[in-house]
């Protein structure tokens, strides 16, 4: 086995394993076993577990970001956000509820950082926004985004996130726009 599949077979195989029980109860022991590789091929690639967890969330990442290349509605940037907890449900939770949870959360803040700029950029595009007015813009959204998704993975994914998603949308509507005329009807008095 190529050093690209063996590489893809333990990620397959621990998120399998994660998606069955939590992660203090997975060792490297039992990951190469189902595996089928030796202990070394497993230390070959990674140092640890959590080696692994940062690896793959970085490539979850990477992938959210290229398959969402542009965000048009906040709506869109949410789900982009959550996208990653519906694929792989129990093993995002075991991650969460986990000593690991801060690798979690760093990805998950890559992510919103990501689809808040895309956002921010299909909003403010034409608009005279400062750099001030916009980061500060940009850091609420971020902030919203991220808590939406903490908030939904601390309730263990009860609720349905996609239709609270849709009416915090719907409710949010104008809110950018106002936000603009607002700066502007600003910028105007100075």
């Amino acid at each position: 086995m190529g050093a690209d599949l063996m590489k893809k077979e333990i990620k397959r195989t621990f998120l399998a394993m994660l998606n069955e029980k939590p992660l203090s109860q997975i060792t490297v022991k039992q990951l190469v076993a189902e595996c089928g590789i030796n202990r070394n091929s497993f230390y070959y690639h990674y140092p640890d577990i959590l080696a692994l967890i940062e690896e793959i969330a970085q490539e979850e990442a990477d992938r959210i970001i290229s398959e969402y290349s542009t965000i048009d509605s906040l709506e869109t940037a949410l789900h982009a956000a959550i996208s990653f907890g519906k694929e792989n449900r129990r093993a995002i939770l075991h991650i969460f509820n986990s000593v690991s949870r801060d690798i979690f959360e760093r990805y998950l803040w890559n992510v919103c950082d990501y689809v808040v700029n895309a956002y921010a950029d299909k909003v403010f595009a034409g608009a005279e926004v400062s750099e001030f007015d916009r980061e500060i813009i940009e850091r609420f959204y971020r902030c919203e985004c991220f808590g939406f998704t903490i908030a939904w993975l601390s309730e263990k994914m009860s609720f349905d996130v996609t239709e609270q998603i849709r009416r915090f949308c719907e409710l949010h509507r104008g809110l950018p726009e106002e936000m603009i005329r607002r700066i502007l009807e600003d910028n105007s008095r100075k």
